[in-house]
């Protein structure tokens, strides 16, 4: 049986929906249906945001860069720490969420989710003693973030159709957005406006913004009632003959007063593709994102792209990190286990933008001990060597006293003596 409207709405939204009308321009109904206006004319939604490319490349760029840092979960140690891959929960932190889904895949999911929806949400599927086997993605659509009125503390609630779960706030990954506010919302006049932009300059290239002639008639008596409707339909009519067909060597002849004058570009079309340059500075400001990295180089050189790449990993990167580790932090760690262990992303790839920075690095390291050369290979993807785990100097001639020693050859001499 059909079911009215209003026990539709029950349905999808609750019961709680207050009996008063609703016009559906209200930011409030276009906000349930996903949709938010704008002044520029067109709804933002995650859909329509996707499709303009400064807002897509923002997205694949911040979620695909997470996706791909390694994760770990390490034990503090006496002056330093240890990668503490014996941990039950380091397999969902390092290697895969689930069977079908790796961890980097899942990290790049739920953040590419709070970037459009404001939240990214994954279930934690517990076996046994409460031990979390694997991360099961939900559809942030279908999920409130609630907050229990004795405790304070956050409750997940996840409604599809007439069902509805309710998770403890230990059992859900969640990584937001900052504020909670995902920046297609946070930003949709500026994407909106980019949007039209873009399908300004398809039509203008395709001939329909901007008509390829003006032609007009400056004898009014002329071109009055039914003569002049006549006049105008056989000089389009014309005109497509002569030019649609591909065949325009012949000219075109006007009578009757009509006059024809060819439009060309102005310096205010000029200044269009500075417009959509902006619109790109603008979606890169949204997404505290440096715009070289949307492909927007006017302003970039070979001497600052390491610098403003560096910058992306502290202004944009840094956060959302934060917010990954102490998520993973609250659903795979007891509060026992927070005191002693701790989840970290490897930035170090991050650090060096080119090869030849980071040899430098590595050697840096190397000649202050602060590295092995086993610890250098692994950085470079390659096999360990025997006796590379040796934190010596390589720039000290093998056999060479070093001061250490001679200090012990000068106190076994006195003491010889």
């Amino acid at each position: 049986m059909f079911k009215r409207p209003v026990e539709l709405f029950k349905n999808l939204f609750g019961g709680d929906i207050e009996k008063k009308s609703m016009s559906l321009t209200d930011p409030l109904a276009l906000d349930l249906f996903g949709a938010f206006p704008t002044v520029a004319g067109p709804s933002i939604n995650a859909a329509t945001a996707l499709r303009v490319p400064a807002v897509y490349s923002a997205i694949v760029l911040i979620s695909g860069t997470i996706g791909s840092l390694p994760a770990k979960i390490f034990a503090r140690a006496d002056g330093g720490k240890r990668t503490a891959n014996d941990h039950p929960a380091y397999r969902l932190v390092h290697d895969e969420a689930n069977e079908w889904t790796s961890a980097g895949q899942l990290r790049a999911t739920l953040t590419a989710d709070a970037l459009l929806h404001d939240h990214g949400y994954a279930l934690a599927i517990r076996v046994g003693a409460g031990k979390p086997q694997e991360f099961i993605r939900l559809d942030p659509r279908t999920v409130t973030i609630k907050t229990n009125e004795l405790t304070g503390e956050p409750v997940y609630v996840r409604r599809v159709g007439t069902r509805e779960w309710t998770y403890d706030f230990r059992d859900v990954l969640n990584v937001s957005s900052p504020l909670g506010l995902a920046p297609i919302k946070a930003g949709r006049e500026a994407i909106a406006l980019a949007s039209i932009l873009e399908t300004h300059a398809a039509r203008l290239f395709a001939g329909g913004a901007k008509p390829s002639a003006l032609i007009w008639n400056e004898e009014k008596s002329g071109t009055a009632g039914e003569a002049g409707a006549k006049a105008v339909s056989n000089m389009r009519a014309a005109w497509r003959r002569t030019f649609g067909s591909g065949d325009n060597t012949d000219p075109m002849f006007l009578d009757g007063g009509w006059k024809y004058q060819q439009l060309s570009l102005t310096s205010v079309d000029a200044q269009f593709a500075q417009m959509r340059v902006e619109q790109v500075n603008e979606i890169a400001r949204v997404f505290r994102v440096p715009p070289h990295l949307l492909f927007e180089l006017s302003r970039a050189t070979w001497s600052n792209a390491e610098e403003m790449f560096q910058s992306f990993l502290t202004l944009t990167l840094r956060s959302w990190l934060d917010e990954w580790e102490a998520a993973y932090a609250r659903v795979l760690l007891t509060p026992e286990e927070r005191k002693t262990h701790y989840v970290e992303f490897v930035i170090d790839d991050l650090m060096t933008a080119n090869s030849a920075t980071r040899a430098e690095t590595y050697q840096k390291y190397r000649a202050m001990g602060a590295i092995t050369a086993n610890e250098v290979r692994a950085g470079l993807n390659r096999e360990p060597l025997h006796g590379g785990d040796v934190l010596a100097n390589p720039n000290i001639t093998p056999g060479a006293p070093t001061e250490q020693n001679r200090h012990s050859v000068v106190s076994a001499a006195k003491v010889a003596a």
